[in-house]
């Protein structure tokens, strides 16, 4: 059942969510990145809507063109060749992995190569750059706009199709959602694993390609830009594309690891994940870069240096947090963190034909500081990308309030369902581990 609050919601985003990512961009296009001027024009009527709107660059057929090949060259990455990089690279897992348990008690297989689909891109990006000149490095920058129309188009297409997909011929009938409420339906999906064939599923490919292979290509489209116009890339410029390169890699790299989280083993495939893999993160995520193309910052040493090791220690607690429980849930407890056997708490559970389950939550280590203190690392990253952009516009800082609130509600959506799950073995949980995010306040 979907209630009001659920639904309002939904419909808000719906509404507003292309509406701000819009609003983002043109006003870097406009205003120089100022989210308030646009607001003074049109209230003191210095501008209409209709002026803003006349003045954004519309779709054009090189847009299309480009984003076509871009997503038809994913496509051939993830679907045709089969991944050779964990042959070679020590600790990496690719090729074909299993999945969780979905709720139909069916085991899917994945065909584990975006490290690789990564690599090559990025290798004949570079080799385009230094060689070839087939295309300018500025390409992505130079042709935004025009491809956030062409990003619209995918998003909704392709969340249209899964829940038409969804009612008429589903991968499996027995893990299908249905509400009865067609705006929650098309917003959070039907279908929990969408499939063309046997190897082409939604959620894998649209979550990490194209979108987040995209990523540190427009980075690096906004640093071709910044030394296009000014001569030089800024230092500042230089850390948004470590610190956000890093983050992608890392993605890349645990790609097997991902099959486990929320997205995979919990969420359907609606617009949620179809519209904001294609829209929301290339374009929101990417907000940094593309401010300092506009005001192009060279921050001193001892900031520069600060920042980079906000960032650092954050992927650090991310990585290691996230590691601490996956070697946790490995060994079933027979390991060591931090030098010591972990402590831990014996749950039991029940499924949904009786069956009674015992598991273990651990309570040492980064674990024992908070419930989620790979959050706590990743919104210590998400700080660092904002702070190199100084303090002159709010825009950049956009990227820390939302991940705030995004990892926030995950905690408070993950923490119902373990209580759903666990009942009064969750509670002594959080007695051992009271705090969410922030040891001591939160």
């Amino acid at each position: 059942e979907v209630d009001w609050f659920s639904l309002a919601s939904i419909l808000f985003l719906l509404v507003f969510a292309p509406l701000i990512v819009y609003y983002f961009i043109m006003s870097c296009d406009q205003y120089q990145c100022s989210l308030i001027d646009p607001v003074i024009d049109l209230l003191t009527g210095n501008k209409y809507l209709s002026d803003i709107w006349n003045k954004t660059p519309t779709l054009t057929y090189r847009a299309a063109g480009i984003y076509t090949l871009w997503v038809a060259f994913q496509v051939v990455l993830y679907m045709c060749i089969p991944d050779f990089c964990h042959k070679f690279l020590p600790g990496y897992v690719g090729g074909v992995q299993e999945g969780a348990v979905t709720p139909a008690g069916v085991v899917n297989k994945y065909e584990i190569n975006g490290l690789q689909a990564w690599i090559v891109t990025h290798v004949l990006w570079f080799a385009n750059a230094y060689y070839f000149h087939c295309f300018s490095p500025t390409i992505v920058f130079d042709n935004w706009i025009p491809l956030l129309w062409c990003a619209n188009i995918l998003g909704y297409a392709v969340s249209t199709f899964a829940m038409i997909k969804g009612y008429f011929f589903p991968t499996n009938a027995k893990d299908c959602k249905f509400t009865g409420n067609f705006f929650y339906d098309y917003m959070m999906g039907i279908e929990f694993n969408p499939r063309i064939g046997k190897w082409f599923d939604f959620k894998l490919f649209f979550n990490g390609r194209p979108g987040i292979v995209a990523w540190t290509l427009i980075n690096l489209s906004y640093a071709a830009k910044q030394q296009e116009l000014y001569g030089q890339v800024t230092n500042s410029m230089i850390l948004v594309n470590v610190l956000q390169g890093i983050y992608v890699l890392d993605f890349f790299w645990n790609e097997a690891w991902y099959l486990k989280t929320i997205d995979i083993c919990h969420d359907h495939f609606g617009w949620y994940l179809g519209w904001g893999d294609c829209v929301w993160l290339p374009y929101l995520y990417t907000l940094q870069g593309l401010y300092l193309v506009y005001h192009p910052i060279q921050l001193g040493t001892a900031n520069a240096v600060g920042i980079l090791m906000l960032g650092l220690i954050g992927y650090y607690i991310f990585r290691m947090t996230n590691h601490q429980k996956d070697l946790f849930r490995r060994t079933n407890g027979n390991c060591k963190i931090w030098g010591k056997k972990p402590e831990y708490i014996e749950c039991s559970y029940m499924s949904v034909d009786g069956t009674k389950y015992h598991s273990k939550l651990m309570t040492s280590g980064f674990w024992g500081w908070a419930r989620h203190f790979n959050y706590t690392g990743d919104l210590m990253g998400s700080l660092a990308y904002c702070l190199t952009c100084g303090f002159d516009h709010i825009l950049p800082y956009f990227y820390i309030v939302y991940m705030t609130i995004l990892l926030t509600h995950r905690c408070i959506r993950d923490e119902h369902r373990c209580f759903s799950k666990y009942g009064k073995d969750w509670k002594r949980y959080t007695s051992a581990v009271p705090y969410r995010l922030i040891p001591g306040l939160f």
